[in-house]
């Protein structure tokens, strides 16, 4: 098979790819990422493709495997906390503890300075925060998809340095 009728028997199981990591993730942007991957990873692997073997099985089983190899290392990394970046879901108590003078201030601070970013990055930030996708963040506030992601996460990096000294303790 030379590079370009590999090329197009990937590009013509694109839409069945799809169907298959909705199965799979049950999720539109997750399949998408999800079909991503898979196709570069068919790419980089194309040497390793056997001649005469059935190609749509071996493209379906590295895109089974990416999705079963992502879900372990979701699964591996669900319960730790890595130090040096904020999560906000992390700053949720797990235990049922009163809440101390401390606990009481941070949190304050963390809604203050919430709070004083300008609209424009507050309301989609805060949004995510509260559970909305992406997609669903842009169509409420008519904005492209690429300014919703790009502004979260400017918010995100915003929010670290100014909360720098609650992310270390």
């Amino acid at each position: 098979m030379t590079k370009i009728q590999f090329n197009n028997a990937l590009l013509n199981l694109r839409k069945k790819l799809y169907i298959y990591a909705i199965s799979l993730t049950s999720d539109s942007e997750q399949a998408s990422d999800l079909l991503q991957e898979t196709m570069l990873k068919v790419l980089i692997a194309r040497d390793k493709f056997t001649q005469n073997t059935n190609f749509k099985a071996w493209v379906y089983t590295i895109m089974r495997n990416t999705f079963i190899n992502d879900y372990r290392r979701i699964l591996k990394t669900r319960n730790k906390f890595v130090g040096s970046s904020i999560d906000f879901c992390y700053l949720v108590p797990t235990e049922k503890n009163y809440p101390t003078p401390d606990s009481i201030y941070h949190t304050r601070e963390i809604h203050r300075n919430i709070e004083a970013l300008e609209d424009e990055y507050r309301i989609p930030f805060t949004m995510f925060f509260e559970g909305y996708k992406y997609k669903e963040i842009a169509k409420k506030l008519d904005l492209p998809l690429g300014t919703v992601k790009s502004r979260i996460f400017f918010t995100r990096k915003k929010l670290k340095k100014t909360l720098r000294e609650y992310s270390d303790s």
